[in-house]
């Protein structure tokens, strides 16, 4: 099948299974005489599994050890329970973050009636301030990186 049909069949636009292929996550495919790719079940198969894993919001990095558990069957499944549990975790800890972040911004927004001059707005004046600097949570640290709220993770 060509990569359209590919595209259409697991619901991802070209451009992104053309950037898996580039970052090695989906297998090149052979080409045909006319150098059109040439996807068969195999890739629909992976695609599928890449998609999965994306719609849990997995990085690049813990989709390659999935795939690589899933390449080499005889593999010990703990490394997949570790994975998860470390990303669960990741998960709770941006939980955290954006409630304290709901917080923050309700508490901004009550600093404005909604009326009036934007010189007197409160929320103009408030975020005037200095903000606080980026919070570092133990486990994040733990983990030598650090999370800043309101910026997504890649493929760290």
């Amino acid at each position: 099948m060509k990569i359209g049909e590919l595209a259409t069949l697991t619901d991802c636009p070209v451009e992104t299974i053309r950037y898996y292929e580039r970052e090695g996550l989906l297998p090149a495919p052979s080409r045909s005489a006319g150098n059109y790719r040439q996807y068969d079940t195999v890739h629909v198969e992976r695609l599928s599994f890449i998609r999965h894993c994306r719609s849990l919001d997995m990085t690049q990095d813990e989709i390659r050890a999935l795939l690589a558990l899933r390449d080499r069957p005889e593999a010990d499944c703990a490394t997949a329970n570790r994975l998860i549990d470390e990303h669960l975790h990741h998960v709770e800890v941006r939980i955290t973050e954006l409630l304290s972040l709901r917080e923050q911004l309700r508490d901004l927004r009550a600093r404005c009636r909604g009326e009036g001059a934007s010189e007197a707005c409160g929320i103009l004046r408030e975020l005037e301030q200095p903000g606080p600097p980026p919070v570092v949570s133990e486990e994040c640290a733990h983990a030598g990186h650090l999370h800043v709220p309101g910026v997504h993770r890649r493929g760290q």
